[in-house]
């Protein structure tokens, strides 16, 4: 894995054109946010990262990148033996450019074909496993150490970044957050229906909710956010209430 410079500590990102993202480690901002597929936490992230002017870290897109790597190399979903070698030999980059962070996977931009659904799916199965968990959460605890930033998972608040001050679990109906994830996949060009949908999220929440390591719940001193009715601007000034509530 790939490791680059920034202001001397090692972390495993690189960051292009991004100059202007707050770094003063006296007032370093870290939002944790967690919560189902489809909830709205990237789009949460993203706003909230652009408000702050501070890194956003997609975390979701690293564990897709493990996946598509996995499958690219033939490996069997179901043994943590087939995956581990995978893992440790992975050359996984992440880039930031205009603001938008981009996933390299050996020397490849893969930001789009990680969003295919079969894609998101092996994403589900192979972050269940201890040997990603443990590479990724590396990762992303050096990046937050280094920076202040946003980060959306699935279990920030709970065990990468237990200790930050802000944390929002953010939520959705199933109904809500599978016509989300419907529409966006239509948008790409993708053949899905709805239905189908419906019973994938329902199958990643159970299997997200019962995996043995790391598994998706809200932190205690998480605040539940409710997306279901509620625009992504009206979630973004929500959030900002309860950040500066702390400050």
């Amino acid at each position: 894995m790939v490791l680059a410079e920034i202001e001397g500590s090692p972390v495993p990102v690189y960051l292009r054109d991004a100059v202007n993202l707050r770094r003063d480690i006296t007032k370093k901002l870290v939002i944790a946010l967690d919560g189902p597929a489809g909830s709205g936490k990237s789009t949460t992230a993203n706003n909230l990262a652009k408000a702050y002017n501070i890194l956003y870290l997609d975390t979701g897109a690293m564990y897709r990148a493990c996946a598509l790597e996995c499958l690219n190399k033939g490996a069997d979903f179901s043994d943590e033996k087939s995956i581990k070698p995978i893992i440790d030999a992975i050359n996984l980059k992440i880039e930031y450019s205009d603001g938008r962070q981009i996933t390299i996977l050996d020397g490849k931009d893969v930001s789009e074909e990680i969003r295919r659904p079969e894609i998101s799916q092996l994403a589900s199965k192979v972050s269940a496993f201890g040997c990603v968990r443990r590479k990724m959460v590396e990762m992303q605890r050096r990046i937050a150490a280094t920076m202040s930033c946003v980060m959306d998972g699935r279990d920030i608040g709970t065990n990468v970044l237990p200790n930050t001050e802000h944390k929002f679990y953010i939520t959705a109906s199933v109904e809500v957050r599978a016509r989300r994830r419907y529409e966006e996949d239509r948008a790409k060009g993708y053949d899905v229906s709805y239905e189908s949908i419906v019973e994938d999220i329902k199958e990643r929440d159970k299997r997200d909710c019962e995996r043995e390591i790391a598994p998706l719940r809200r932190a205690e001193d998480a605040v539940v956010v409710d997306t279901s009715d509620m625009s992504p601007e009206q979630v973004i000034e929500f959030i900002k209430s309860k950040i500066q509530e702390k400050v």
